[in-house]
């Protein structure tokens, strides 16, 4: 008997082994690709059903809003008291709330310290450079909370991490209460165009006057829901946002000439519109064409003035998960009306005088023909304004946007600014859909909302112009990203914090792979049904990324886990190889792929053709089926206002041939420093430091320096230094004068287990160092984007003169 146990168990083993060998043999025609993805996903439950729709216990929370606010012009300073009321649809009691304050993004002090890499170079900008010395010293920005009461006005305690906050509730928050409390708050604004971010200034130095984004600009709730509870991650300034719905009231105050555009519906245009103004606003109601509120000249002549009086805007929005706005005296203002589905929808622009040109022509049509493109893939839109803002910039809140797009001084631009201005006001635009309405989770997964919003972009380019050059969508604009070293690559369903080739892992891939379910795989029927339901199910929700596969795959009858699994859950490329034929072609010129990038141009290519036409070299699926559909109306058949100079010029239309014409390339010649600069940075000594993770475990580094005089300085780095490289990381500090010795925790504070490894001495003095020279450095200037070559439109207005 225990004989033939023995056997029964041998026979078991030997036969799990073998199965095990036969997944792991790379010989073996079966492995996992086409496996259910069964435990990757949660499980099914009360609030998120197998088919991929809310449960029947399906919540969520709520957080209303009102908020007064000042900006001060002068001083560059924005000041608010926000009453906000909390409604706990929850089944838990809340101890605590989580707030974001995104401001901190700019602090010194208070931002979320996720540092990158980085390496010593033979050149430094003097602005890197100046960063790295000035990176503990408090720079004055970020959210300074006065303070925090409950609706009787007695204190509130509260803890500030970072980009978040928590407010401590005085009792606990039972599950159907509400709880009232009031911030009062105020923040330095900051310089947009050389400090980043979403939101602050743009300073014009040739009128003196501002253009103003207030984005991410109040104390905002975090989500708390039924799959993670809190969502209070750190806001580094790449992950989004995950915010609860909620009603605004939002009082703005500003200089008496600026005019506000902001999220939702104005309600006093009475107090704030001149005579003339209000009137163009009624006949805009009913208008055909977008027809300027503040116009050009009006715009151009508050230029010239600036007020010290003040306005005060009222804006209300009701079902939003967040408030934006835009102030300045430099606003040009048009609207005209659309229909969708019987409801009214003013599409909106604003925008300065430098983008008169384009932004007139193009800009509220493009946000028309967004909205009701968007409409019919997804759900009819339901708020009562879209706009879209020229800043210089590009980013979404509800209702508004914010774009580039500027004219050469003379007028003309470049078809590289037009379609780029297009296509940003359509993705930017789209993002009233995708996560403003279907409320995904931003700072977790950037796919859910950036990837499935170029998705429809790219759906939306299409029916724009057949010929539109769209970047994302078509499957072979790809391949270029996945062909990449697999160091280079990350699966989609990766953290955005964590991506190293962000726009193609989380804008262009999943766009690109739900463009082949649509046109490879499902077809365009299924697949749109299928979309169409996911977007209805999850509109004013907070979908995850199970519940959207399972949507898609239980509207569909489509079993759509291989694909989830080899798209979206690894780097896995596809390259499928004919084994033999005999074939020849004689290739007289062979194709190559330049990539171009910055850096310097020499004598040798500083002149340059005109640029061609931007129509592809030939056309993808999309194009040839759209064309076919006599269903379909592109909106520059349709509106032929539309047809401008590049829609000729792409079609052969313009009569004049462009590779003839040679023209100037500026070159790069780095700015010289002055004596002061050159004085400050003389006595500074720079090492580039390798770190190796031998045993695995991610911690931070924590160094020491002892200089020749005996005195130390001590540099702490997060563990999240590692989070694109877990093996090896480089990084670069910077010292007032020569080390001796390099220690790694010196306090012995990570529980290193080998300290053999975590000393360098300069053994005496003989370590020779190399040399390293300053320069100054500019960031890339969006206004410029056209180039400074002639462009073909002012090629052709020197030809007729």
């Amino acid at each position: 008997m225990k004989k033939l146990i023995f056997l029964i168990v041998m026979f078991v083993a030997l036969n799990s082994t073998k199965a095990q060998n036969i997944q792991n043999n790379p010989n073996s025609n079966h492995g996992n690709k086409f496996e259910q993805l069964g435990t990757i996903l949660p499980t099914p439950n009360e609030y998120r059903t197998a088919s991929g729709a809310p449960g029947n216990k399906y919540w969520q929370q709520r957080c209303d809003y009102n908020i007064v606010c000042e900006l001060d012009e002068k001083n560059l300073k924005l000041t608010g008291v926000e009453t906000l009321t909390y409604y706990n649809n929850s089944p838990d009691g809340l101890q605590y709330l989580w707030l974001q304050l995104d401001e901190n993004e700019h602090s010194t002090i208070n931002n979320a310290n996720y540092q990158d890499a980085s390496k010593l170079s033979s050149m430094q900008s003097a602005s890197a450079l100046e960063k790295m010395e000035n990176a503990t010293i408090d720079n004055g920005y970020g959210s300074q909370i006065v303070k925090i009461t409950d609706a009787t006005g007695k204190p509130l305690k509260y803890t500030i991490n970072k980009t978040m906050m928590r407010v401590d509730l005085p009792t606990t928050l039972k599950a159907g209460q509400q709880f009232v409390f009031k911030i009062n708050w105020y923040y330095k604004i900051a310089d947009r165009m050389s400090m980043g971010g979403r939101g602050g200034y743009e300073f014009f130095p040739e009128d003196g006057n501002y253009l103003f984004t207030m984005t991410q600009w109040y104390p905002r709730l975090c989500v708390y829901s039924d799959f993670q509870g809190w969502q209070n991650h750190q806001f580094t300034g790449r992950g989004e946002f995950a915010l609860t719905f909620g009603n605004f009231k939002v009082q703005m105050t500003v200089p008496a000439d600026h005019v506000v555009m902001g999220t939702g519906e104005c309600q006093n245009y009475t107090q704030t519109l001149s005579a003339a103004q209000l009137q163009r606003w009624t006949k805009a109601q009913t208008t055909k064409e977008p027809l300027e509120i503040v116009t050009l000249d009006e715009a151009t002549k508050a230029e010239k003035s600036k007020s010290n009086k003040k306005k005060t805007w009222i804006f209300n929005a009701n079902n939003v998960r967040d408030f934006a706005w835009c102030s300045s005296r430099k606003i040009i203002w048009d609207a005209m009306p659309i229909s969708i589905e019987g409801r009214k929808v003013m599409c909106m622009s604003g925008y300065p005088k430098e983008a008169y040109g384009l932004y007139r022509k193009f800009s509220t049509k493009a946000v028309a023909h967004t909205i009701k493109t968007y409409s019919d893939f997804t759900i009819p839109y339901p708020y009562p304004v879209a706009q879209s803002i020229e800043a210089s910039n590009g980013m979404e809140y509800p209702m508004i946007c914010f774009n580039f797009g500027r004219t050469e001084k003379d007028g003309t631009y470049s078809e590289a600014t037009k379609n780029g201005m297009i296509g940003v006001i359509i993705h930017e635009v789209g993002h009233n859909f995708f996560p403003m309405i279907v409320n995904s989770d931003e700072r977790q997964w950037t796919w859910m909302d950036e990837g499935l919003n170029t998705f429809v972009e790219y759906l939306t380019e299409e029916l724009w112009d057949n010929k539109f050059p769209s970047r994302r969508g078509p499957a072979f604009t790809i391949t270029d990203y996945m062909r990449l070293p697999k160091d280079q690559l990350e699966p989609i369903m990766t953290n955005s914090e964590n991506i190293i080739q962000f726009g193609p892992n989380a804008y262009s891939k999943p766009a690109t792979a739900l463009n082949i379910l649509r046109e490879t795989i499902m077809g365009r029927e299924l697949f749109d049904f299928a979309f169409k339901q996911y977007a209805r199910r999850w509109a004013f929700k907070h979908p995850e990324p199970a519940d959207f596969f399972r949507a898609m795959e239980d509207a569909s009858g489509e079993d759509l886990d291989w694909f989830w699994r080899g798209w979206f859950y690894s780097t896995d490329a596809c390259d499928i190889a004919i084994d033999s034929v005999k074939y020849a072609v004689y290739d007289k010129t062979p194709a190559s792929n330049n990539f171009g990038g910055g850096g310097r141009t020499s004598a040798a290519n500083s002149r340059r053709s005109l640029d061609k036409p931007q129509t592809p070299s030939f056309d993808d699926i999309s194009k040839i089926r759209n064309r076919a559909d006599k269903r379909l109306t592109f909106a520059t058949d349709a509106d032929t206002s539309l047809r401008d100079f590049y829609w000729r010029y792409d079609r052969g239309i313009e009569p004049y041939d462009t590779t003839k014409y040679v023209t100037e390339r500026p070159s790069f010649a780095a700015e010289p420093l002055d004596e002061a600069t050159h004085q400050k940075y003389a006595n500074t000594h720079l090492y580039e430091i390798t770190f190796l993770n031998k045993g695995g475990l991610v911690m931070p580094i924590i160094v020491e320096f002892t200089f020749e005089d005996g005195t130390k300085q001590t540099e702490r780095i997060p563990a999240q230094i590692w989070r694109k490289n877990e093996q090896k990381v480089t990084k670069v500090f910077m010292t007032p004068k020569k080390a001796v010795s390099i220690v790694l925790d010196p306090m012995k504070e990570t529980a290193d287990i080998n300290e053999t490894n975590n000393i360098w001495t300069d053994n005496a003095g003989v370590t020779k160092p190399s040399r390293f020279s300053v320069f100054k450095g500019s960031m890339f200037n969006r206004r410029n984007f056209g180039g400074a070559q002639k462009n073909p439109m002012q090629a052709a207005n020197e030809k007729t003169k």
